[in-house]
Formats: structure tokens, C-alpha cells, sequence
């Protein structure tokens, strides 16, 4: 079923949205990501502006993430004080975040920035987590070995120490406020929850347990790409509110089913697939801006 969205300026098959909001928000409840890495190149590759999927998604993740995180608020593996931290920094990144997109959007750039941006940031952050998830594994099989959590580094000498109860951590609010920001300035110009970003910087910057990170991750999110949306709506009117519908709907479906599968799952299982995932996109994009620079570098010339 064909339908035409104006915002996009285009027409699309509406099983297929819904397709693709159920399969991120499985994501989602998995790996405790708002998804966005994933839908928004999808959502370029179906033929939706760049600037008009990354303000629609934010909307979609907050439906799916606020699904995943009531299943894991059931669990009691939510670290709400540290999702507020982390929240608070989220918010900040999100406002600079939206300056620095209409500032682009105005200047005509902002389609080739958030393509690089996810080139960039999936193929670090996507290597890194590979690797690492390769370690944990080949440590799980040792007889007798367990991952070794460091107990103390750097981020222990900082001031402004905080407890947190549910992670077990008594750390300073310094390192979280900044996770936040960076996660809220890459929500508001690449159409992400950030989750791709903070749950390795949970788990190994600021030594959470792996079974509360994806609950405090997705809380926090809910709120950062809530905020990102009514910014993006209200400035530079780029949110489609039909696509976004259709996106939610299967999102809030398919966190749910994701939950349940997350839940059978190892930690190091799900991060190496998480790793793959990321990987497997930002190869696609970079392919797609080695081998079709005429869509990006355009040259008119007015004449008669």
C-alpha cells in the first residue's frame, strides 16, 4: 500500500515502514540502542531526505525505547540516578546539537555532514566493540577465567563523586555528564538514540554491570530524542509526522519481542552482534558515497 508523505515529498509502501520500525525496535529491546543507527541510513536508502529521516527517527526512538525500558523498569534493571546524570548531559548535547544542524541545514551541507558523521562514528565505535566483544568471549571459555572489571583508573581521581546504588559504582558525575552530551549533540545531527555510543561508555569508560546498562541506556534516551524532536519540529519543521507514526508502530511491537530474546542471550553474544550490525552499515554508506559522488558533488551551471 502506497503512501504519499509530504513532509519527505515522497511515496512509499506503508507494510515496509512498519516492517522496518519492527525490526529496530527488536534492536532496541536487544542491545538497549534507540535503533537509530540502523533505520536512519535505511531510511536514506528508501529515498527519505537525510534531513527529514533524521528528525522523524528521533520521534520513532522514543516510542520503541520507552517500550524496551518498562520491561526492563519490571526486571529492576534500570540505574535511574545514573540515567538522570546521564540525562542531564543528553539535554545540553541535544540544544548544541540542533544549533549546529539548522546552521549546516541553512548552509546547504547537512546531508553529506550526516553521512560522513555515521561513516565516522559506526566504523570507530563498531571496530572497537568488535574487538573487544572477541576478548570477552575467548576470556568466558577459559576454565576459570572471568572478564576482569578494572576497579580503578582515572575517571576515580575526579571530583564531584556520586554514588550509585544499582551499579555498584561510587564515581565521579564528571565522565556521565560528558557521555551525555556527546550522545545528545550525535541524536540531534544524525537522527540517533546514541545508544551505539553509550552502552560501550557505560560498560567499559564508566565500569556499569552489563545487566543494568541496556535499562539506564534506553531511560535515558527516551527523554534525549523527545527533546530532539520538539527541537527539530519547532525549528527547522523537518519531523513527518505520518513516517514517524508508521515507525512507531512497529517499534513498540518489536522492543518487546527483542526483550524476550536479549534476555536468553550472553553479554558477549549480544555486543559482537551489536558490533556486526554497526559495521554491516557503515560499510553500506561509505560504499554509497565512494561510488555515487554525483548525488553529493553536484556542479550547475546557469547559462543560455
Amino acid at each position: 500500500m502506497q503512501i504519499y508523505l509530504p513532509i519527505a515529498e515522497v511515496s512509499v509502501n506503508a507494510f515496509l515502514l512498519l516492517g522496518l520500525g519492527g525490526i529496530v525496535g527488536i534492536l532496541s529491546g536487544m542491545f538497549g540502542v534507540g535503533g537509530g543507527f540502523l533505520m536512519t541510513p535505511l531510511l536514506f536508502f528508501i529515498g527519505i531526505p537525510p534531513a527529514v529521516a533524521v528528525a522523524t527517527e528521533a520521534n520513532q526512538i522514543v516510542a520503541s525505547s520507552f517500550s524496551g525500558v518498562l520491561a526492563h523498569l519490571r526486571r529492576r534493571t534500570v540505574d535511574l540516578k545514573m540515567g538522570t546524570v546521564l540525562l542531564i548531559g543528553g539535554l545540553i548535547g541535544a540544544a548544541l546539537g540542533v544549533v549546529i544542524f539548522n546552521y549546516l541545514k541553512a548552509l546547504g551541507q547537512v546531508d553529506l555532514l550526516v553521512k560522513l558523521c555515521y561513516v565516522v562514528f559506526l566504523g570507530v565505535v563498531g571496530s572497537l566493540m568488535f574487538v573487544e566483544s572477541l576478548n570477552a568471549i575467548r576470556r568466558s571459555k577459559r576454565p576459570g577465567a572471568a572478564p576482569k572489571r578494572k576497579k580503578h583508573n582515572w575517571i576515580h581521581a575526579l571530583p564531584f563523586k556520586m554514588k550509585f546504588r544499582v551499579s555498584g559504582l561510587y564515581i565521579s558525575v564528571i565522565p556521565p555528564v560528558i557521555v551525555g552530551i556527546t550522545v545528545g549533540i550525535l541524536a540531534a545531527i544524525m537522527g540517533v538514540g546514541g545508544g551505539f555510543i553509550m552502552v560501550p561508555a557505560m560498560i567499559y569508560l564508566l565500569g556499569m554491570p552489563t545487566k543494568v546498562v541496556v535499562g539506564t541506556s534506553l531511560f535515558q534516551i527516551i527523554f534525549v530524542t523527545a527533546f530532539t524532536t520538539l527541537l527539530h519540529a519547532t525549528t527547522n519543521f523537518t519531523v513527518d509526522v505520518m513516517l514517524a507514526v508508521l515507525l512507531l508502530l512497529g517499534g513498540v511491537i518489536g522492543a518487546q519481542i527483542g526483550t524476550q530474546i536479549g534476555v536468553k542471550m550472553k553479554a558477549e553474544q549480544l555486543r559482537i552482534l551489536l558490533a556486526i550490525m554497526v559495521l554491516a552499515v557503515c560499510g553500506k554508506l561509505a560504499f554509497d558515497l565512494l561510488v555515487m559522488p554525483s548525488e553529493l558533488y553536484s556542479i550547475g551551471f546557469e547559462g543560455h
